[in-house]
């Protein structure tokens, strides 16, 4: 029962659901229907969660009991955002998934908050913000969610469904109208971003026509744009089993390539997993050196290289901070550092709701001590690399600033910092649709 698994995952407590999806149905070999719909539920509850928690508060404001709420999330996320799922069923299957895990005596309570829903909700738009949900053609019959003109924060994040910190830095320096819309570009899954390894992208994307895979030109000349439903079909493709393509972000395809690889190249990619950026690297003839501190992370960098006929130009490590690397040193180091994600709220959700001053604080320990430690493996002449897919300053120039601050004989050479394009949603748009940030740095 799709629907009492997605309750099971969110009960868990997890910050990382969607790949508890994958690992639930690969070990039970679940099929790929149901598993497309797993999916989609917990990733529409992780991206509209204050928003369902909003609706939940105005209807029922008593309610307390964590799993009665777990289930009615389950249903909003249904209900709410998800086409072609009729109130019948949607009522159906929550009852029965209370009944299961409640009891008999509290399906009532389940029935009589779903029908209440669906009585306050017209089919269009009323142009209130405190009624109308966000990117759908539903508005609420009474405000559901605070006065945008008394309370713009906290009318965002239960519009929005974005922490009102994020928000607020966003605001700070996008200006409200940009940081709106990267909030909700970040409601959707992101279209899926494929990188031709091998030919022409012309050629590719008219192979991949041929599969009903439609396909738009990035900004990058080797981005192919894709719907996010179109993954299934795309990784099974001859062209991605051939290793003729993959799948990559245009901002993570740019970071690697400020490395300027060339042949002959001794390389180090100090935080490799899951293996797109090393790939770069060694496809210019260098010879790579591909570390993480997670050997299972690592044995998909082992998958990617294999099938992109790449695997004998790269030595794997499990390292922690290429502490295994000894007095190696190199001509050029990849940092793609741990960090917020504030660039791909779309592709990895769980993020925003991590966000706060504690992890903030780990991630810039973490962030010193591996640029520090990727400084001392470069060799005269060579050059360190920064990258991060977040579009935080202190992630990003700040640290970079303040490495140079105490590091002599360094230099920034390059840097570049992008935002997701918030006009991709309404496919106009050419931009990439991950946001990061990269810096090229030079030893003297």
């Amino acid at each position: 029962m799709t629907r009492l698994a997605a309750f099971t995952l969110l009960r868990s407590g997890s910050t990382t659901l969607l790949r508890d999806v994958d690992r639930m149905c690969d070990s039970r070999e679940v099929d790929p229907r149901d598993r497309g719909l797993l999916r989609r539920i917990i990733g529409t509850e992780v991206r509209r969660r204050a928003t369902i928690r909003a609706v939940i508060h105005a209807i029922a404001p008593a309610l307390k009991n964590a799993e009665m709420l777990t289930h009615l999330h389950v249903a909003l996320a249904q209900a709410l955002f998800l086409d072609r799922i009729p109130p019948h069923a949607v009522i159906s299957e929550c009852s029965e998934a209370v009944r299961r895990t409640l009891g008999p005596s509290k399906v009532r309570i389940a029935r009589e908050f779903l029908r209440s829903l669906y009585e306050r909700l017209e089919n269009t738009r009323s142009g209130d913000p405190r009624r109308d949900l966000v990117g759908r053609n539903l508005a609420f019959r009474e405000p559901v969610f605070r006065d945008p003109a008394e309370h713009p924060l906290l009318w965002a994040e239960d519009a929005l469904s974005m922490p009102a910190p994020i928000l607020k830095r966003w605001i700070a320096r996008h200006g409200e109208a940009k940081a709106h819309a990267l909030a909700q570009l970040a409601l959707d899954e992101a279209p899926l971003s494929i990188r031709v390894v091998r030919g022409e992208r012309s050629a590719i994307a008219a192979e991949l026509e041929g599969l009903g895979v439609t396909s738009r030109a990035g900004a990058h000349d080797r981005i192919l744009l894709a719907a996010s439903s179109a993954a299934e079909s795309v990784t099974s493709s001859a062209a991605f089993t051939e290793g003729r393509i993959t799948i990559q972000g245009e901002s993570a395809l740019r970071a690697a390539e400020a490395m300027n690889p060339r042949e002959g190249d001794e390389l180090l990619d100090l935080c490799a997993a899951p293996g797109g950026k090393t790939a770069v690297l060694a496809a210019s003839g260098a010879r790579v050196v591909a570390c993480d501190s997670n050997a299972t992370r690592l044995e998909r960098v082992n998958s990617t290289l294999q099938r992109l006929g790449l695997a004998a130009n790269v030595e794997v490590l499990a390292t922690e901070s290429g502490a295994a690397l000894g007095a190696r040193t190199f001509d050029g180091v990849l940092v793609d550092a741990p960090c917020s994600n504030t660039g791909v709220l779309a592709q990895r959700p769980e993020a925003r709701w991590r966000f706060g001053p504690a992890s903030r604080a780990d991630l810039a320990d973490v962030q010193q001590r591996l640029i520090d430690r990727a400084a001392e493996l470069v060799r005269p002449g060579g050059r360190l690399v920064w990258s991060t897919c977040s579009i935080e300053p202190e992630e990003n120039r700040r640290a970079v600033d303040a490495f140079l601050s105490r590091h002599a004989g360094w230099r920034l050479d390059a840097d570049h910092e992008s935002t997701p394009d918030v006009e991709t949603t309404q496919e106009r748009g050419a931009g990439p649709i991950d946001g990061g940030y990269f810096a090229r740095l030079l030893r003297g």
